[in-house]
């Protein structure tokens, strides 16, 4: 869900133009699942400008002090999610962690990295939604420690329904900066794709699993 029309439109627009979206409909990316996709979608990228890392870092804040005002605890996840969750727990005055994808395969073999207790209210701060999955085993891994998650923000999401289902299977509510049906606009607008390129850049986040690529 968006957190805001107006930031919606403005991080769309400052992802663009460091590049880091880049959509190419006739010549789609491959992703790990076989998906093709038109957009590759890097938000580390934003780490590198200081006036948009600050930009994601002051949303971010607002965000969570408006919707998930009784945080206790900051929880990044590993690794995308780690420099971002560390500077808006540094905003809300919070402790942070983050979680591994696994656990660790040496030392104390941690997943949880950072101090989490029981009963501590926690944010998860992902980068990317993409179907939902990986963010979600973050979710299961700190209710599993006994911590309380009450929302998940992100500064980016495919939209895909799938991902919205497990959310709300999952009773995690979550909110991202933008989203990509707010980036086609922006898209249009600054040159990025052609009009004749919309319609199918759109039938991709409704099937993306069939979609192939503008022929």
């Amino acid at each position: 869900m968006i957190y805001s029309n107006e930031i919606a439109s403005k991080m769309a627009s400052l992802l663009l133009q460091i590049k880091a979206v880049k959509l190419n409909p006739k010549q789609p990316f491959t992703w790990s699942s076989g998906w093709k996709s038109p957009i590759y979608c890097d938000n580390r990228l934003t780490l590198s400008y200081p006036e948009i890392r600050t930009y994601i870092k002051e949303s971010l804040t607002t965000l969570v002090k408006e919707k998930f005002k009784e945080a206790e605890l900051i929880a990044g996840v590993a690794t995308a999610g780690i420099a971002h969750g560390a500077l808006l727990a540094e905003n809300v005055e919070t402790p942070f962690c983050y979680v591994r994808s696994s656990a660790k395969g040496h030392g104390l073999g941690n997943k949880i990295e950072g101090l989490a207790l029981p009963q501590q209210k926690a944010v998860v701060v992902e980068d990317l939604i993409s179907t939902g999955g990986s963010s979600l085993s973050v979710v299961d891994a700190l209710r599993d420690a006994g911590v309380e998650v009450i929302g998940l923000v992100a500064i980016f999401s495919y939209g895909f329904a799938v991902a919205e289902k497990k959310f709300a299977e999952t009773k995690c509510p979550f909110y991202t900066l933008t989203d990509y049906e707010n980036l086609l606009p922006e898209a249009l607008a600054a040159g990025y794709i052609h009009p004749n390129e919309l319609e199918t850049l759109r039938q991709w986040r409704q099937s993306p699993e069939t979609w192939e690529g503008l022929k």
